[in-house]
């Protein structure tokens, strides 16, 4: 009885996860799509146009490339549309996941290092290890994007 009523207490008193509008989580976690590179260590840019289309689609140009395990990328992305788009990085599920809640909330700030946000006319970068083999994805997760096409995939090729 007395351990329901401490985690009870626990619970009460932890700070809640999402409902602040923050989205800061994973900063220290392992990710199989890799980790933040250093810029020193750069063999390749690939530059990314996000913008929207005549026909009410929204992409990334390119939506798909390939890079190998253990390489390190320096994405350059340009926000070329009307609106505010971003970029993330990661495997599908967890795309997924941070799709479902940005749902819940639209106005969740970031501070991924797998993601960046950018204003119309607006450009940033992303350098990036690949640790780990494997199908990735980018997408937009500002909501309605992904469902608008705003989506791509990375392969990871082994070494």
């Amino acid at each position: 009885m007395k351990a329901a009523i401490f985690g009870l207490l626990v619970a009460a008193l932890a700070p809640p996860a999402l409902a602040s509008g923050s989205h800061e989580g994973r900063h220290d976690e392992v990710m199989a799509v890799g980790w933040p590179g250093k810029k020193a260590d750069v063999t390749r840019t690939i530059r990314i146009t996000m913008k929207e289309t005549d026909d009410g689609q929204m992409i990334f140009a390119p939506s798909e490339f390939r890079v190998r395990q253990g390489e390190t990328v320096r994405f350059t992305i340009k926000n070329a549309g009307e609106i505010e788009h971003e970029f993330v990085l990661d495997q599908q599920d967890k795309i997924m996941e941070h799709k479902a809640a940005m749902e819940k909330f639209p106005d969740m700030e970031h501070e991924d290092t797998n993601a960046i946000r950018l204003a119309p006319g607006k450009s940033g970068e992303i350098v990036w290890k690949f640790t780990n083999a494997g199908a990735f994805k980018i997408a937009c997760l500002v909501p309605s994007h992904y469902d608008a096409g705003m989506h791509g995939d990375v392969t990871v090729a082994r070494k």
